[in-house]
């Protein structure tokens, strides 16, 4: 039977910033990792990172994906990517972090553009009048 995952210890040597972000699964392979680190969406301790930056237990890390942007203290390191259980066990999300995307998520869902349904579709008169206002 194999040991549960959550009984192995966390590994403090430091280890580069896309293999530690292609462990800790916020990319699904290493290399949308580095391209990721390459595009600037990925800051350690404040500075802009390089593929090859290292990474150790202490360090904060901005990482944006999308319109997201997560805080997240390292606390853990892997060499390998392991189950997602391990995963969890190598950061910390800030909790100012998740009270702000969960903020941008509501409000991204939650607002709507605002359309009258009545008005539907312009006629051919609009579409007319629209022609000769762009003429001008």
């Amino acid at each position: 039977m194999r040991p549960d995952a959550t009984e192995r210890p966390v590994s403090i040597t430091p280890v580069r910033i896309d293999k530690w972000l292609w462990a800790a699964r916020f990319f699904k392979t290493r290399s949308l990792a580095a391209e990721a680190v390459d595009g600037g969406k990925v800051q350690v301790n404040g500075d802009r990172a390089k593929p090859a930056k290292a990474v150790k237990p202490g360090d904060e890390v901005r990482l944006r994906l999308g319109p997201y942007e997560h805080v997240v203290l390292v606390r853990g390191t892997a060499e390998r990517r392991g189950p997602s259980v391990e995963a969890v066990r190598l950061y910390e999300e800030t909790a100012a972090s998740v009270e702000a995307r969960e903020k941008l998520h509501w409000q991204l869902t939650k607002a709507t553009p605002s359309l009258d349904p009545e008005q539907g579709r312009p006629s051919k008169r609009d579409r007319r009048e629209l022609e000769r206002f762009r003429k001008r």
